[in-house]
């Protein structure tokens, strides 16, 4: 036997929706208005359905979708690319957003993406075969940026993981390693501009460009897609 699973994924007119997954490459095999609002849309091997339903608020939505893919970088950069082309810039708050690329603590690589009928796709592949969960780092600054990531991605509250943020950087036991402060700061200024906080998503931006200048080459490797996202920020 041969099974396949597609998501059918609510929205409140469909326009909006396709529009996006257009500007991100896929291609639309099926569109009807009536009886009933629904569409199909189609990139390689990823297949997402839609219904249209007035009454739904994409605000609201708690609809979620996963996506594996075999490169994940190469899809993310694709789907920046597109949302640049289409928008003028890459939309990281609102409807639609795209988040930064990042490794997870349960070993996978992946990044959340929301469509303007507030679908949010999480899409990533494995780091490595076979790895498992990875228990929560026990150096307290370590541990702050861990718990603010699952906030600010896993959980999609940006407003809770900023305050972990804030709480480790007003810590009497800090500063942390260099690495680990450009780390907190580069997410603390993703956590801004998500929340629309501009004087703190410039203030935080700045500090970690001017962190980042003091690590080594080696170090910089280590944080090349904070560095990446940084950059995208500045822009």
């Amino acid at each position: 036997m041969a099974e396949s699973t597609v998501p059918i994924l609510p929205c409140q007119t469909l326009a909006p929706v396709l529009d996006f997954y257009t500007a991100l490459g896929f291609e639309v095999t099926d569109h009807q208005l009536s009886p009933d609002p629904y569409a199909v849309v189609q990139r390689g091997g990823i297949q997402l359905h839609f219904f249209g339903m007035q009454q739904y608020d994409p605000d609201a939505s708690h609809s979620t979708c996963l996506v594996r893919t075999d490169d994940v970088d190469a899809l993310h950069a694709a789907f920046q690319e597109g949302l640049r082309s289409a928008y003028g810039r890459v939309p990281s708050q609102g409807l639609p957003r795209l988040g930064a690329i990042a490794d997870t603590s349960s070993g996978i690589r992946e990044f959340l993406m929301t469509d303007p009928g507030g679908n949010c796709l999480r899409i990533g592949q494995p780091i490595r075969a076979g790895q498992h969960h990875r228990p929560s780092p026990e150096e307290p600054f370590a541990k702050a940026l861990h718990h603010a990531a699952v906030f600010a991605d896993s959980q999609e509250d940006p407003a809770a993981a900023a305050r972990v943020l804030d709480r480790a950087l007003e810590s009497p036991d800090g500063p942390p390693a260099p690495v680990l402060l450009f780390r907190i700061l580069a997410l603390r200024a993703d956590l801004a501009h998500r929340l629309a906080d501009s004087a703190s998503a410039e203030a935080f931006t700045r500090r970690a460009d001017s962190t980042a200048e003091a690590l080594t080459a080696e170090e910089r490797e280590s944080v090349r897609d904070e560095l990446k996202h940084l950059a995208d920020l500045l822009a």
